[in-house]
């Protein structure tokens, strides 16, 4: 199975191309500038600036499968904040680009990452595929009509197309918070947390699952034009997350009990609510579809990854 994979120099796209590369399959990376990350056996190709939708040609040829994990990521830019037009640039116009160019050179596979905010950012009961969409912001918004032209295109052409929406994805080398967490738990000295009563649940994936889950993806027939939620076994609630945290990094992470209602309301004060959505709301999803249609299973549990990513930092 030749595989290409965009993105492949990212969180996720490292840990693709190398657990790929083992699993079997002939990998190949479409980047923006060559890169020593790889091992020599993995073919790059090098296209410039994505900004400009780039020929793919190149790296399309012969290929089987595409994985395509590039985008523009919902972390705004400090000095200038981005706007709709901006996600649209890369994660609609440059994703309906490559399909478009995937189908030409007769690929058959077309597996797009997008993520769990094209249902929303919270929810009471676990969000499902057949849940009608509800993206809030620009970047959730991008993904979802990124979706619908990936779908339309498949319903004209051969080519087969897989959406996954993902929860928070952590692990070794995580960005944004996760990243910060970890570097910050690890540090000799840590202040104590007012988080010791947060009663919500949330869905998590670790990065070893959903790169499992995309291999199967890539080859199992029925993953073909189906949309997927994929989690860890258990959900947790974000005291439960930094009690694991805490137990990883020796009982370092320290947390006491302070009222949920106060924190929200000081973090809409200074605009923080999306923070505060994320720490104190709910938000699950029910991966049955994964398991009952394609047999796939999580292959490690949130304490092995994080020891892991303690190990391996």
């Amino acid at each position: 199975m030749k595989t290409l994979i965009t993105g492949a120099t990212g969180f996720i796209g490292k840990a693709l191309v190398e657990e790929g590369s083992r699993a079997g399959l002939i990998v190949s990376v479409a980047v923006r500038q060559k890169t020593d990350i790889f091992y020599d056996k993995i073919k790059q190709v090098v296209l410039g600036d994505f900004e400009k939708i780039p020929d793919f040609s190149l790296a399309l040829k012969g290929i089987d499968c595409v994985v395509h994990l590039s985008g523009k990521a919902h972390i705004m830019d400090k000095k200038k904040a981005s706007t709709l037009d901006d996600y649209r640039r890369i994660n609609v116009e440059l994703t309906l680009a490559l399909a478009k160019q995937a189908i030409e050179h007769g690929v058959k596979r077309f597996i797009f990452l997008s993520s769990i905010g094209v249902h929303g950012n919270e929810n009471c009961v676990p969000f499902l595929e057949t849940d009608v969409p509800n993206p809030i912001g620009s970047y959730s918004i991008s993904k979802h009509e990124a979706e619908i032209g990936l779908l339309s295109l498949a319903k004209y052409s051969n080519l087969e197309v897989v959406i996954i929406r993902p929860p928070l994805v952590y692990g070794k080398g995580a960005p944004g918070n996760f990243g910060k967490l970890v570097r910050w738990a690890s540090a000799e000295f840590t202040l104590p947390l007012p988080l010791g009563a947060v009663n919500n649940t949330r869905s998590l994936i670790a990065i070893d699952n959903l790169v499992s889950f995309v291999l199967v993806c890539i080859k199992h027939p029925k993953s073909a034009n189906e949309i997927f939620l994929v989690s860890d076994d258990d959900d947790l609630s974000t005291t439960q997350f930094f009690g694991c945290v805490s137990e990883i990094f020796n009982g370092k992470v320290l947390l006491f009990p302070f009222p949920v209602v106060w924190m929200s309301f000081v973090a809409k004060l200074l605009g923080k609510e999306s923070y505060s959505i994320r720490l104190f709301s709910s938000l699950t999803v029910d991966s049955s579809k994964a398991r009952d249609l394609l047999g796939w299973r999580p292959v490690t549990t949130m304490v092995k990854q994080l020891k892991n990513s303690l190990n391996e930092e």
